[in-house]
């Protein structure tokens, strides 16, 4: 019974860091640099 709450709240974790990452690409965010150009050359666009 322990080990399907454990898989429940990992599944949990891993859902909301997808829906973050998802939500980030959307803004036009990058994960490579955050989306601030200055700190990678301007690069990002």
């Amino acid at each position: 019974m322990g080990t399907v709450f454990v898989a429940a709240a990992l599944i949990f974790v891993v859902g909301l860091a997808v829906r973050s990452m998802v939500k980030d690409k959307k803004n036009g965010k990058s994960l490579q640099c955050g989306g601030d150009c200055k700190q990678c050359g301007g690069h990002c666009h």
